[in-house]
């Protein structure tokens, strides 16, 4: 409960003036802020220059990777508000730096046509190891980057469908699923649950591309960063319950892995869609 008390102390921004939003990262080691983070901020402060809508969708690019020792400075214009959609652009700022630009789109609920792609056939949550069951019996055997990984108190529970990519080093096709939420019960505003799943969102999507190759982002031998990030949201959900995250990787090349997400309730509603490229650039000796 306390990794999630501070995850909502850090997406809950001070207001400095109008459109003008300061926000904090966690003081826990890292040597750059986690993606995830400044786009759920990003998120927040776009939602509270709006009125009466929820985001549809969100697209961000990361520039430069950011300072945790430093509070983010987040810029709204408010560039349109319209009778069905309003449209914000955020710029994050950091030591007089832009580090990341997003904009986001809100749109009045309304009916139309439905459908959607069906959720995989994967084991339910609880009848996969949790966190704990895992670091009991592989943390011996984990590589140190795995290991640190798992023995933060972190606010989002995974339970991987596939655990053992991690420690096997094998090939696999460039598919995997995780089971995610909060370890703590979330406040009812739907707009947490956005932010918070769009602070979850960058978790695990990245590292979908190195499925193919028998490898992950806690490799040494990876280096790996977000570029940029796409969120839809399609129907109201709770991050603090059960959510199927199911990734695949279409491509990689260039020194970059394209991923997309389709993320559903323990029930098969799809209620968001996500898409990613990131640097997944090899390291040279001694680099």
């Amino acid at each position: 409960m306390s990794a999630v008390a501070d995850l909502l102390k850090i997406l809950d921004l001070e207001p400095l003036e109008k459109n003008l939003f300061r926000g904090l990262s966690p003081q826990t080691g890292w040597q750059r802020v986690f993606g995830g983070q400044v786009v759920g901020q990003a998120l927040v402060a776009a939602t509270r220059t709006v009125d009466g809508r929820p985001p549809h969708s969100l697209h961000g690019y990361f520039m430069r990777p950011g300072d945790p020792k430093t509070p983010i400075i987040y810029e709204v214009d408010p560039i349109r508000d319209g009778r069905s959609f309003v449209t914000r652009r955020v710029v994050a700022i950091q030591h007089g730096e832009a580090i990341f630009s997003m904009s986001a789109s809100y749109h009045l609920d309304e009916e139309g046509y439905e459908h959607q792609l069906d959720m995989p056939e994967v084991p339910r949550p609880e009848d996969l190891p949790d966190e704990r069951t895992l670091k009991e019996q592989l943390m011996p055997t984990m590589p140190e980057a795995i290991r640190n990984y798992f023995e933060r108190e972190r606010p989002i529970e995974l339970r991987h469908v596939d655990p053992m990519r991690y420690l096997d080093g094998k090939p696999r096709p460039p598919y995997q699923s995780v089971w995610i939420r909060t370890t703590g019960a979330l406040p009812d505003d739907p707009a947490i649950h956005q932010c918070v799943l769009a602070y979850a969102s960058d978790m695990t999507l990245l590292d979908t591309a190195l499925v193919a190759h028998g490898s992950s982002v806690f490799s040494g031998e990876i280096q790996a960063a977000s570029l940029d990030h796409a969120l839809w949201f399609h129907r109201p959900f709770r991050a603090d319950q059960w959510l199927l995250y199911t990734q695949d990787s279409p491509f990689a090349g260039g020194a970059r892995g394209f991923t997309r997400g389709r993320i559903y309730t323990v029930t098969g509603e799809l209620v968001a869609s996500v898409a990613q490229e990131g640097l997944i650039r090899r390291r040279r000796p001694g680099a």
